[in-house]
């Protein structure tokens, strides 16, 4: 059975020890009438995913965002290894309209950095953007005939910050998140 909510795939090893991510997780538990959270390290401590029911997941929703900190410019291990075991030819790639059966989903992508802002500039100390950087993931969004989402970030996660600006980044990601939404619901209508 489809649901018109967002599914929600929050990777991080240490959620509790986190700051942004966890304040996020806090935002989206709020909104459960719109998206459905999956913590992949909460499901799969052993790193062992369940290859079916992560896809069933996957087809069950329209709009999928993938939620974590940005580890060494990519994604987490567990992350990138779900990628690797759920993303197989014959779901999500193939030669026939059967085998790419994700077709038309939506997938975004909201990631904490720990590098600030000006940092990821091509003037700046790492010469390449985030949308750079994340390109493989774009790539792979577009491979299995999805529509890449805007991209949410929170820069800075390393560096002192207010807790205003905390508050700030999860009112926006709670906007981020809405606006998937609701943009889901006027396609469907």
């Amino acid at each position: 059975m489809k649901t018109s909510k967002t599914l929600v795939i929050v990777t991080h090893p240490n959620i509790d020890e986190s700051s942004v991510n966890k304040r996020w997780l806090q935002e989206l538990e709020k909104n459960r009438d719109i998206v459905t959270i999956h913590q992949l390290h909460k499901q799969y401590p052993d790193d062992t995913i369940d290859v079916t029911a992560e896809q069933q997941l996957l087809l069950s929703h329209d709009n999928i965002v993938f939620q974590f900190p940005f580890y060494w410019f990519s994604t987490p291990p567990l992350l990138k290894k779900w990628l690797d075991d759920v993303l197989v030819r014959g779901f999500a790639y193939g030669s026939g309209d059967t085998d790419r059966k994700l077709t038309g989903k939506r997938i975004g992508l909201a990631i904490s950095t720990g590098i600030k802002a000006v940092d990821y500039d091509r003037n700046g100390r790492y010469i390449s953007t985030l949308e750079e950087l994340v390109r493989p993931l774009q790539l792979t969004i577009k491979y299995v005939n999805a529509e890449p989402l805007p991209i949410f970030a929170f820069h800075g996660a390393e560096y002192k910050y207010s807790p205003e600006e905390l508050e700030l980044s999860a009112a926006q990601y709670q906007q981020y998140i809405k606006k998937i939404a609701s943009k889901s619901h006027a396609k469907q209508g």
